[in-house]
């Protein structure tokens, strides 16, 4: 039985991966450094919403599966997956060197017969300077591979064993190790070179982002005069293949879309305009939305605004990079009170009350508790729900 650990295996990246791979039989520790999450896993709960999640722990916990924060785990393990990705800095561009970091403080624990495989998005060419690291280091090549997950975040069990798996390395050998290693739980294997893999998985997030683009500048561009968009883009898609996959409008939030499409900029040099554009257009939302509330109701100066979802995503809990957030700091520049509520979030209105006591509301996550709401003041919904 091959031995796996996933260094930051208690997140949203690791945690579904390492569930699987406990439930095919392989023996995986989980490792991390949030003592707190580490404690609650190892307690038998899951510390975010992932479908099957809670099931697949229940059954795999202390038994292919183990949680710790103690690194010298990495010393006894077969296969070493990083899951560590590239954020980027205030000026969009990628802070490569979080990745190195990571990579350094384990590498003395690690020997050159172990597969190290990268997980997580990162800029491309991340995959060869860690080569040369660890070349350096082990004054051998390192069996090194990069197997970028593609995973819908809260889905990610379904899709690891639906979905094909990319995988590319920097030799046949670790290529043909990770393959093995990928078919055990995806139905199908795709190579790539690395830097092509880096880039697909870019390029993925960003086509995402520039879709929710095109329907949010659409969108404004059409509320803006006082038009009916949905009304429009349900015309253009009546009958008509081509438009099937249009987009509604709405926050284009989370850790990954903004800073992917960033980093792809970085990567032709700040000149992907289209992606810069595309920022431009998804981060103005929040404002165009409470302007648009401002049309309705004039000045919010003293008004009471129910905010309804904060996560970044619906029926969900996630709230890294949720737009909700700016769209609540637009409404407090304009000197409202703002009402947040979630039913995914503690320490925020309960519904009932945020909408008995506010003067307005604005959608800005569309949960399924939300849909059938009969809102009786003003309102904004860019996601169309309250029709």
């Amino acid at each position: 039985m091959k031995k796996i650990c996933i260094i930051g295996g208690c997140g949203h990246v690791g945690l579904p991966l390492g569930l699987v791979l406990a439930d095919s039989g392989f023996a995986v520790t989980l490792l991390d450094i949030n003592k707190k999450t580490v404690d609650l896993i190892n307690s038998g709960v899951v510390p975010f919403q992932e479908e099957g999640a809670q099931e697949l722990l229940k059954k795999e916990i202390n038994k292919n599966l183990f949680v710790t924060d103690n690194r010298d785990v990495v010393k006894e393990q077969d296969v070493v997956i990083f899951i560590t990705g590239t954020p980027v800095d205030e000026h969009h561009n990628p802070k490569i060197h979080e990745v190195l970091d990571v990579v350094d403080k384990y590498l003395p624990l690690m020997n050159k017969n172990q597969l190290i495989i990268l997980r997580s998005t990162i800029f491309p060419g991340t995959t060869e300077i860690i080569e040369q690291k660890f070349e350096r280091y082990f004054n051998s090549r390192p069996k090194l591979a990069f197997c970028p997950e593609r995973i819908l975040q809260g889905k990610g069990i379904e899709e690891i064993r639906s979905l094909p798996q990319i995988v590319s390395a920097v030799s046949d050998e670790a290529r043909c190790e990770a393959a093995e290693l990928f078919s055990k739980i995806a139905p199908k294997i795709i190579h790539l070179e690395p830097i092509e893999a880096e880039l697909s998985k870019l390029m993925l997030n960003t086509w995402r982002y520039l879709e929710f683009a095109i329907a949010n500048q659409f969108y404004m561009m059409v509320e803006d005069k006082g038009l009916d968009f949905y009304k429009i883009l349900d015309a253009m898609k009546e009958d008509y293949p081509r438009a099937k996959s249009f987009c509604k409008a709405g926050l284009a939030a989370g850790p990954c879309l903004f800073k992917d499409t960033m980093q792809l900029s970085a990567f032709y040099r700040n000149q992907f305009f289209l992606g810069q554009s595309a920022m431009l257009v998804n981060e103005g939302l929040p404002n165009f939305l409470v302007s648009q509330l401002e049309k309705k109701v004039g000045s919010l100066k003293n008004k009471k605004v129910a905010l309804l979802g904060m996560t970044f995503k619906a029926n969900n809990d996630d709230i890294r990079e949720s737009l909700s957030f700016k769209i609540k700091k637009e409404l407090e520049f304009k000197l409202a009170e703002v009402l947040p509520s979630d039913p995914y979030l503690k320490d925020t209105y309960k519904l009932e009350d945020a909408i008995s006591s506010c003067d307005a509301v604005i959608l800005g996550v569309p949960h399924n508790e939300y849909l059938n709401l009969k809102i009786d003041k003003p309102y904004v919904d860019c996601w169309n729900v309250w029709k």
